[in-house]
């Protein structure tokens, strides 16, 4: 569901229907996170949670279903990009370079409590397609579909991200636009 706190902070718990269509999946990172810090203070497990934020990047899968690899994946065959919903739901894009750079910080720090990894660039779905658009020299346009909005997923996602600022010294480096440009690229040249 949407969250009741924008951005969110580590501190958040989310806002889950637990008998919703994205349960199982917002759920399991949830169990995932209670379980590592169970064995963290049980055992003295030496853990990092890391909480990632729509990354992407070469050699992501395009059917995974998500919204970069479908968008991507269309405008490299030339197709209108399928806009679920308004568009005015938003996300926070981070190239994959970024993120790795993060989780490598993380692991090299003495902390195992949840830290977003994430850029907080927020951007409208809407706006995202048409930069796919520009970049992959897509003329097919988009196709807004309204009605078929995905029940669940969250209107907006925005991580607070200085906790990673402060504790690791860590902020996002790549624009949107030149992460695109390499993910678009890759995909050129093995499609």
């Amino acid at each position: 569901g949407d969250p009741l706190e924008h951005p969110q902070k580590e501190t958040y718990a989310g806002n889950v229907s637990t008998i919703g269509p994205r349960g199982v999946y917002d759920e399991a990172k949830r169990f995932a996170e209670a379980m590592t810090m169970a064995y963290h203070r049980e055992y003295g497990v030496d853990t990092r949670i890391v909480r990632i934020f729509n990354t992407y990047g070469p050699r992501m899968r395009l059917d995974d279903g998500r919204v970069v690899p479908n968008f991507i994946g269309q405008a490299l065959r030339g197709e209108p990009l399928t806009v679920y919903g308004d568009g005015k739901q938003t996300r926070c894009f981070q190239y994959v370079d970024d993120l790795l750079e993060g989780v490598f910080r993380l692991l090299n720090a003495d902390y195992h409590e949840p830290v977003n990894i994430g850029t907080t660039h927020e951007i409208s779905v809407l706006e995202f397609a048409e930069i796919v658009n520009e970049i992959a020299n897509n003329s097919a346009g988009i196709i807004m579909m309204p009605n078929k909005r995905i029940k669940g997923d969250p209107q907006t996602r925005k991580p607070d991200t200085s906790l990673a600022h402060k504790l690791l010294g860590w902020e996002p480096k790549v624009a949107l636009v030149d992460g695109l440009a390499k993910t678009l690229n890759y995909f050129r040249e093995v499609l």
